[in-house]
């Protein structure tokens, strides 16, 4: 078992893992994805989901999700700290999914 001795990088569980963004309006998603484009252009392009709370009909319960796709050669604990940066900046939090 490998230890991370950097206390703010994250684990890595799977280093070809899809990662999502998941933040509390379609602006701050909008956002979030101009900015991390912009930061790393070798993640290619992003795509938002709208994601409704189970159970919910109404848009104001909504959440959504930017959703980035490993790079070739898989995530790293500096890249992953940086979508977890940037989610935070947004309200938002970083799942692997």
């Amino acid at each position: 078992m490998t230890e991370n001795h950097t206390t703010d990088l994250p684990d890595i569980n799977d280093p070809h893992a899809r990662q999502l963004l998941v933040l509390p309006d379609r602006d701050a998603a909008e956002d979030a994805s101009e900015e991390l484009s912009a930061a790393h252009p070798d993640l290619g392009e992003l795509d938002l989901v709208r994601d409704a709370l189970a159970g919910e009909d109404d848009a104001e319960d909504a959440q959504w999700l930017v959703v980035v796709e490993p790079p070739e050669d898989g995530w790293t604990p500096t890249l992953l700290h940086a979508l977890d940066t940037l989610a935070a900046e947004h309200e938002g939090w970083r799942e692997e999914g």
